[in-house]
């Protein structure tokens, strides 16, 4: 199963032969990953982070790589190689196998800006690496951060991550305190599986968003500061898929403030915020949490959050109304799946399932695009099932409002348990 974060706001919609990728700026910008590699000199992870790379269009699926594939499937044009991806292929930002090969996967057109594009060519170059410095990918739902308790919390967190990037000394000390008392106070309040998912996504998007900050090229001194207005300028919407893209850079830089080195005693089940605590002896009570919100406009964002979780709870019932209770495409999803997705147009209904506003699964049954709204169920972390509304059959598979199904060789739809409901089936 490969999960990819999709973070340009427009689906594969079409596929054509033609090059769209500017060859000599696709050139320029390998160079580019390349130099940020090697200024680094694998001196984060303890290896070089450079090596194959694409950069795929997803409004075309041309695609162009730095390298030959080992299978042939791309052709030597203009000092690069070139070819289409198969619409089987989701396109993401993200680490995926190609080719007989793994790839560092990028969505072109790439950031104007020098150092949001260092920081997304350093992000996804590190995917490529982590399962061998042994940090696989975890997509874990982390639901509880779509709720009130979740997101005020959340937010009291990052306002106290900030005020700790930027001061120091003893107004420093106190921010860590205040921020890990959040923590912990959300935590408590969500219960025993919030920590360990979001652990999980912290280990997954964190490590690779600090990556992108520490080796993006700019002066090491501004990183803080960088990181800090991030977390004043909250993503819209939920914030159980995108939460560690902004945590994971603060608890990272602090780190490297007050104990360098300590991602050489990191593993797949270390929590930041752990060894922030035990870097800096703190250890403060989550009861605690209520009176340090004070601090922060604590009361006015307690506020202003159960306000919006009266809308966030109208749309909840939306969703159930359409994926849930409606007439509805079913889709089991197996361990061969592969699904691309907007990070930032997540929300969650419940602890095992979320809906996505946009969507490209590839399974054994052939192809979906979603582009106004899917649903994923899980099981035990596990994507088991996707679910798009109100289907009609068509030639080939079956569409529906923003989302469309090809079906593949030898599968058909069949009607599913409910009145209106169907399915897909493999002929015998």
């Amino acid at each position: 199963m490969r999960t990819l974060s999709l973070v340009a706001l427009f689906p594969v919609v079409a596929r054509a032969d033609a090059p769209t990728i500017d060859a000599a700026l696709a050139r320029a910008y390998f160079a580019e990953a390349r130099r940020l590699s090697d200024a680094d000199a694998g001196a984060l992870w303890g290896r070089r982070l450079y090596g194959p790379m694409l950069f795929a269009d997803a409004r075309t699926a041309a695609v162009v790589g730095n390298e030959p594939d080992a299978e042939g499937k791309l052709a030597p044009r203009d000092g690069l190689y070139a070819g289409t991806l198969a619409d089987t292929v989701p396109i993401a930002n993200t680490a995926t196998a190609f080719g007989g090969k793994r790839w560092t996967m990028v969505m072109w057109p790439l950031p104007d800006a020098p150092y949001a594009r260092g920081r997304l060519l350093a992000h996804e170059l590190f995917h490529r690496i982590q399962d061998d410095l042994g940090f696989p990918a975890a997509s874990p739902a982390n639901a509880h951060l779509d709720g009130v308790d979740g997101r005020t919390w959340l937010l009291l967190e990052w306002r106290a991550l900030a005020e700790a990037l930027i001061r120091a000394g003893a107004e420093r000390r106190r921010a860590v305190e205040d921020a890990l008392a959040f923590r912990a106070h959300r935590r408590a309040l969500a219960g025993p599986a919030a920590a360990d998912e979001e652990r999980a996504l912290e280990i997954n998007e964190g490590l690779a968003e600090y990556t992108g900050y520490r080796l993006c090229g700019l002066p090491a001194n501004v990183l803080p500061d960088r990181a800090a207005a991030r977390l004043e300028d909250p993503p819209a919407g939920g914030f159980s898929r995108n939460f560690a893209y902004r945590s994971g850079p603060a608890y990272g830089l602090l780190l490297d403030a007050v104990r360098p080195g300590w991602r050489a005693r990191l593993t797949a089940r270390s929590d930041l915020g752990a060894l922030l605590a035990g870097a800096t002896g703190l250890r403060p009570d989550a009861g605690s949490a209520l009176d340090r919100a004070k601090r922060y406009d604590g009361e006015r964002l307690i506020a202003a959050e159960k306000a919006a979780e009266e809308r966030r709870l109208a749309r909840v019932a939306e969703h159930r109304r359409r994926f849930v209770d409606g007439p509805a495409l079913r889709l089991p999803l197996t361990a061969a799946v592969s699904y691309s997705f907007d990070p930032n147009g997540i929300e969650a209904i419940d602890s095992e399932r979320s809906v996505y506003e946009r969507l490209h699964v590839s399974d054994e049954w052939g192809v979906l695009d979603a582009t106004a709204g899917a649903m994923v169920a899980r099981r035990d972390g596990r994507p088991i099932e996707a679910t798009v509304a109100d289907p009609a059959r068509s030639a080939g598979g079956a569409k529906g409002d923003g989302w469309t199904l090809r079906l593949g060789p030898g599968w058909s739809l069949a009607p599913g348990t409910r009145a209106g409901e169907l399915t897909v089936v493999k002929a015998r």
